[in-house]
């Protein structure tokens, strides 16, 4: 896995929370600097909590310049999951203090930025650049996620993230929707209409 130079500004961006059932997209871009390399970059899925956590703090301690940016649920609910991801993709883009030349996305669809932009299927993996982004946008959604199970502590939030563990599912038969559900997500709806026919109340 290559480390673009410096002088290439060159920008790997990633997203994570695509597949949760709660809780906004975050997403984040990524400018390396060469000459302060980061050893043990990788898709953030493949690497434990602690491990990222580590690597983030060199990210934003080594690198030329990074970005974090959000689409929230109402953006996802409006636009679809794919369009909030490229929302929140194009917004990281935008925060950065370096102006890239080139921009290298995770994933078969790329947003619209007015420069150069190639998606890289499986980028997360082979390019260091989209690697640092996955890791820094999973960091700060987890960080997130953490602090919105102390606002709703019926969906432990802070062990699954909001994906759709087992644990998730029977909190929503239970106790319903909360406000940060993306309620037009299938196994939402499957779980509201269990809790309703149960005569739950959220």
């Amino acid at each position: 896995m290559s480390q673009t130079s410096g002088a290439e500004c060159i920008a790997g961006v990633d997203e994570a929370g695509r597949g949760a059932l709660a809780g906004p997209v975050c997403a984040a871009a990524v400018i390396l600097d060469a000459r302060r390399p980061i050893a043990g970059l990788d898709d953030s899925k493949r690497l434990s909590p602690a491990r990222r956590e580590a690597l983030a703090m060199q990210i934003r301690s080594r690198a030329l310049a990074f970005g974090v940016a959000w689409a929230a649920v109402a953006e996802i609910e409006q636009l679809n999951v794919l369009g909030a991801s490229l929302l929140a993709m194009a917004r990281a883009v935008r925060t950065l203090a370096v102006r890239p030349r080139h921009v290298l996305v995770d994933g078969p669809y790329a947003p619209q930025l007015g420069l150069p932009v190639t998606a890289v299927v499986g980028g997360d993996r082979q390019v260091a650049a989209i690697s640092a982004a996955s890791i820094l946008a999973k960091v700060e959604r987890d960080q997130y996620m953490v602090e919105l199970s102390r606002q709703y502590p019926h969906y432990n939030f802070a062990r699954h993230k909001g994906y759709g563990t087992r644990m998730h599912l029977q909190a929503l038969q239970r106790y319903g929707a909360s406000q940060v559900h993306r309620s037009s997500y299938a196994p939402v709806q499957q779980a509201l209409a269990a809790h309703r026919s149960e005569g739950g109340s959220a």
